[in-house]
C-alpha cells in the first residue's frame, strides 16, 4: 500500500498520508486509485468530520505523477486520459474539510491535491514549483487550480519558470497559497490542530460551508478543465522528447524566492 489512513474516532480527524518516501511521494497509477477509493470511502464514515492530507518522509509532500507511470492514450485528439484527474477529494464528491500539511517539495501534479484542499499549512522547508514547461509539457489542470488560489502573476511565474525557480513557504504564505507557516516538522501537528477544532463543530454546517466555497470557484474551474485536454494535445512534446529533456535536465540549483 502506498497510502496510509489513520483515523482518530475521538477527535473525528483522519490523516491521509502519501507513503512513497523513496519516490518523493510521487503518484503512480496504484496510488492514484488508492486516493480515489479513500476519498470515496470517507464520504460514508460519519465518525470522520475533518481530514488532513500529508506526505511521508519529510523530503516531499508529493512530486506529482511518477515518471515511470505508463498511461496509454487514445489516438484521437478528442479523448484523453489524465491519471490524476480524480485524485482530489472534491473530484470524488467529498465535502468534508481537507487540510494539506506540506513539508519539502510540492510540485507538478501535487497541485491536483493542493488545489482541492480547503487550505494549506506548510513548514519552513516547503517549496512549490511546476516543472512542466521545462520538459516540453503544458501545465493545464495545475494552472487552472492554482489560478484559483494565487494572483495571476504569481501563478504565471510559477508555471513559466519551470525548474529554474521555487516558491518558498514564506512567499507562498504572502501570496495566499499557504495559510500558515510553521517551524520545520510542525506542519502536520498544526494542520491536525485546525482539523480537530473544525471536527468539533456540527458537521452539516461545516460541510455546507465547504460546498458553498467550492461552488464559488466551480464555473471557472470547469471552463478551464474543458480546454485543458486540447491544450495538452496541442502543446505537449511527444513522450520521447519529454524523456530526452528530463534526462538532460540541468543540475543547477534552482533559485528560491
Amino acid at each position: 500500500m502506498s497510502l496510509r489512513l489513520d483515523t482518530d474516532k475521538e477527535t473525528g480527524v483522519a490523516v491521509v498520508t502519501l507513503d512513497r518516501p523513496e519516490r518523493l511521494n510521487a503518484i503512480d497509477l496504484a496510488t492514484a486509485a488508492e486516493l480515489t477509493s479513500t476519498w470515496r470511502a470517507l464520504r460514508f464514515d460519519d465518525a470522520v468530520r475533518a481530514v488532513v492530507l500529508t506526505g511521508a518522509g519529510g523530503r516531499a509532500f508529493s512530486t506529482g505523477l511518477d515518471r515511470d507511470a505508463v498511461v496509454p492514450q487514445p489516438s484521437s485528439p478528442y479523448m484523453q486520459d489524465d491519471p490524476l484527474i480524480a485524485v482530489g477529494p472534491k473530484s470524488n464528491d467529498l465535502w468534508k474539510p481537507v487540510i494539506a500539511a506540506v513539508a519539502g517539495m510540492a510540485c507538478g501534479g501535487a497541485f491536483y491535491l493542493l488545489g482541492e484542499s480547503d487550505f494549506v499549512v506548510a513548514d519552513e522547508t516547503a517549496v512549490f514549483f511546476d516543472p512542466h514547461t521545462s520538459y516540453g509539457m503544458v501545465s493545464a489542470y495545475e494552472s487552472v487550480l492554482m489560478a484559483q488560489r494565487m494572483p495571476y502573476g504569481e501563478v504565471a511565474r510559477l508555471v513559466l519558470m519551470g525548474n529554474a525557480e521555487r516558491v518558498s513557504a514564506r512567499r507562498a504564505h504572502e501570496v495566499g497559497l499557504v495559510s500558515e507557516v510553521t517551524e520545520p516538522g510542525r506542519a502536520l501537528a498544526a494542520a491536525v490542530r485546525c482539523a480537530t477544532v473544525i471536527a468539533g463543530y456540527p458537521a452539516e454546517g461545516v460541510q455546507g460551508s465547504v460546498r458553498a466555497l467550492w461552488a464559488a470557484k466551480e464555473a471557472a474551474r470547469e471552463r478551464g478543465y474543458g480546454l485543458a485536454p486540447h491544450l495538452i494535445a496541442l502543446g505537449n512534446l511527444p513522450a520521447a522528447g519529454q524523456s530526452e529533456l528530463f534526462a538532460n535536465r540541468s543540475r543547477a540549483t534552482p533559485r528560491i524566492r
